[in-house]
């Protein structure tokens, strides 16, 4: 998905996001990203080591999910959202998350 066809559902595309955050692919990241809530760019943490990703539950336009990363020997930490997704123009796109 990253570099193919654009993602077929709002799972799909949670997961080829979270893989791009692994990989810190920018440009995928934010060409996901719907317009209106995008950043002007984006800054990874070079020490950031991405633990995992569980999605538990999900619907046409939202995924509640947990990340789980660490960076160097400190705590693995846990981020738990409910984001939601919208389909422009045949494209699912990242709108924004809340923090669950």
């Amino acid at each position: 998905m990253h570099l193919g066809a654009p993602a077929a559902s709002a799972l799909a595309l949670m997961r080829s996001r979270y893989s791009a955050f692994v990989y810190q692919l920018g440009a995928y990241l934010l060409a996901t990203w719907h317009p209106s809530t995008r950043p002007a760019q984006l800054q990874f943490e070079e020490r950031l080591i991405w633990l995992g990703l569980e999605i538990y539950q999900h619907d046409a336009t939202t995924v509640e999910f947990v990340t789980r990363s660490k960076i160097g020997g400190n705590p693995a930490v846990r981020h738990r959202e409910r984001s939601r997704f919208v389909l422009e123009a045949g494209r699912w796109l990242y709108v924004d998350g809340v923090l669950q």
